[in-house]
């Protein structure tokens, strides 16, 4: 697409280099909440653990897999099953688009879904389903109860737990229901790709004994409804657990009852339509056209909206608490409501990429890059100022607070004109609303000690800013980054 060069000014060359060769990465300006020694307490150690579990996991699952389906079967089956992860990865990718959640977390839950959640079910249900067959005067109905009630209660508990870690070890990346629904589903997605592959690679070796060649009419079908008319099965039933500690994360640490009852409730749902689709077979010919259409699909759409609808909610959330921030000096007035609107804030990063791109020096790539990472700032600093005014501030609020203002100002040279323009090319620029103030007062610490009581018109609950000279109201220059 292209696009018109504005009519704003363009930033001179030289400084434009200046900035560009002083924005700070993120880890040279970055709160670290102080902990005890200890060596299991290390982010190295418990990284090096994590990859080390999954990776053992992972051998064995491959082991017993490939002992079931055989080496052919196998790789027909890792060869079908692959073809719809990245459809879904994309998928819940982009539900996240406003606030984009970290890549370590998002392959930690696939890996844990591929990994460990199938080889607990694998186990389980296999000691499961002997145990009853064994047990029952009717043998035959081992498979049909393990597959209705076993599978349900540990897929779903051992898929779950992956976003109740996520939940637990890093809360501050997990702030609602679209983080609820987009790790579940990347959890589910890393699942079904192992079940699928053993599946797929089942049905193969039955097509190979009954002597056909190439993907026969039993593997066919078993691809046609797996990953053509069910794709989404195994990630709509774990996202129901992830919206449940969603909204447990949204409620916040004053409601003690709602975080221990939503999760289980979603727990509990995802179970209960996990059974209802597996023991769909058992309702007669018929039965499987029946959950699929009167539950499935329902169901899908119902969640559909409600990611949607949250994305929406999570965008509103920009422009109601980052205009306080606007007042005080930090943004331009425009900027909370470009950052409100997904095409305005695609429009910036192009902007900046046109603006000032110089293929040949690979300029206009580190602009956008300068501005979508404003843009995440942004929507972390609206997030955090959200979860203050619900849950009350922590003690490590104003640090943080503090940590995304010094992100953004360094970038501010490129990213607010971008903004700003974009603002008025979308059309968002209207009267913003008035700023909600925080249900508590303080002073915005910065360099370690509080700044003075700044003058009127500064004096604004989203702090003062340091970096503006009084009464010109004049940018001064970032001071430059250093360690915290």
């Amino acid at each position: 697409m292209q696009h018109q060069q504005p009519a704003v000014p363009v930033l001179e060359e030289q400084r434009l280099d200046e900035f560009l060769g002083a924005v700070p990465e993120r880890g040279q300006w970055r709160y670290r909440p102080r902990r005890v020694g200890m060596v299991w307490r290390s982010k190295a150690f418990r990284a090096g653990a994590v990859i080390t579990v999954l990776a053992l996991c992972g051998l064995v699952i491959l082991a017993l897999v490939r002992e079931q389906t055989g080496t052919e079967g196998f790789l027909v089956g890792l060869g079908l099953a692959v073809l719809p992860v990245p459809l879904l990865m994309s998928a819940f990718r982009w539900l996240d688009r406003v606030e984009p959640g970290p890549w370590r977390n998002l392959l930690f839950a696939f890996f844990w879904g591929a990994c460990a959640a199938a080889l607990v079910a694998i186990l389980a249900n296999s000691f499961a389903t002997r145990w009853i067959a064994t047990a029952t005067a009717d043998p035959g109905s081992a498979d049909t109860l393990g597959a209705t009630v076993i599978a349900p209660v540990v897929e779903e508990s051992a898929k779950a737990a992956a976003v109740l870690l996520i939940f637990l070890f890093r809360r501050r990346e997990f702030g609602g229901i679209v983080d609820g629904i987009v790790v579940a589903g990347f959890t589910a997605t890393g699942f079904a790709f192992t079940e699928n592959i053993l599946y797929l690679g089942n049905a193969f070796g039955e097509d190979q004994e009954l002597g056909t060649t190439g993907l026969a009419s039993v593997t066919a079908g078993t691809f046609f409804v797996r990953v053509v008319m069910s794709p989404f099965a195994h990630p709509l039933f774990t996202v129901l657990s992830g919206i449940g500690l969603g909204l447990a994360a949204l409620g916040g640490r004053r409601h003690r009852i709602r975080r221990i009852t939503l999760p289980l409730l979603g727990l509990v749902l995802a179970m209960g339509l996990h059974a209802l689709w597996n023991g769909s077979s058992a309702l007669g010919p018929y039965g499987f056209y029946v959950v699929y259409g009167a539950f499935m699909v329902p169901c899908f759409a119902l969640v559909t909206w409600l990611a949607i609808w949250s994305r929406q909610r999570e965008l509103r959330t920009l422009s109601t608490e980052l205009p306080v921030y606007a007042a005080a000096g930090w943004l331009a007035p425009a900027e909370p409501l470009a950052l409100a609107s997904m095409r305005a804030r695609g429009m910036a990063r192009d902007l900046a990429r046109h603006w000032n791109g110089h293929p040949d020096r690979g300029r206009g790539k580190a602009a956008a890059r300068a501005v979508a990472e404003y843009e995440s700032f942004a929507t972390s600093l609206a997030m955090l100022r959200r979860r203050a005014r619900h849950d009350g501030a922590g003690p490590d609020f104003a640090l943080r607070e503090q940590e995304l203002l010094h992100h953004l100002w360094h970038r501010r040279l490129v990213a607010s004109p971008a903004l700003t323009h974009a603002a008025h090319a979308t059309g968002r620029v209207r009267a913003p609303r008035p700023p909600a103030p925080l249900p508590f007062p303080r002073q915005m610490p910065y360099g370690g000690a509080a700044v003075r009581q700044p003058p009127a018109p500064h004096r604004h609950y989203g702090g003062y800013n340091p970096y503006l000279e009084e009464g010109g109201g004049a940018h001064r220059a970032p001071p430059p980054s250093r360690g915290h």
